[in-house]
């Protein structure tokens, strides 16, 4: 997808994250998320923790951040996902390399950690992360919380 850009995120990209998220509940994602991910949105520091959207064609077609904390040397990819209609696209992957690029790109940043569920775990064991924890239900009833995490220095 050679002509798929990649910009930070923009207050005026909120109902088009919005609508990726809603395309993948529940999937991928509990509507119990909703709220606290609309919130993110609204109250996002860009300078702490980046937020990017993939814009395909004039459309956001994916979304995904990083939340840095230099001071524990740990950075955390959060609230990625892609538009339903463009799963199996690569979208994913290049989200996952743009975020894993800007934490690569600080000095301070030795580790990067997430929590997905066993419907996207093994996407992220395909990009180097391990899983140091599962919980049960952790999201939602049936959505099972997997943490993860990959050293990057």
């Amino acid at each position: 997808m050679d002509h798929c850009i990649s910009r930070p995120y923009r207050h005026e990209d909120l109902d088009a994250c919005l609508l990726i998220f809603d395309g993948n509940v529940p999937g991928f994602f509990s509507m119990d998320e909703r709220a606290e991910f609309k919130t993110f949105l609204a109250e996002v520091d860009l300078e702490t923790s980046p937020y990017i959207v993939l814009v395909l064609d004039g459309s956001v077609v994916a979304c995904g951040g990083l939340s840095l904390d230099p001071d524990e040397g740990v950075a955390s990819l959060s609230w990625g996902m892609v538009d339903e209609a463009y799963h199996g696209r690569g979208l994913g992957t290049r989200l996952t390399e743009e975020r894993l690029q800007m934490a690569r790109a600080s000095s301070q940043i030795e580790e990067l950690v997430l929590a997905t569920s066993q419907h996207t775990f093994g996407f992220y064991r395909r990009h180097g992360f391990t899983v140091v924890k599962i919980t049960p239900d952790g999201f939602a009833p049936g959505m099972d919380r997997y943490d993860m995490k990959l050293r990057i220095a």
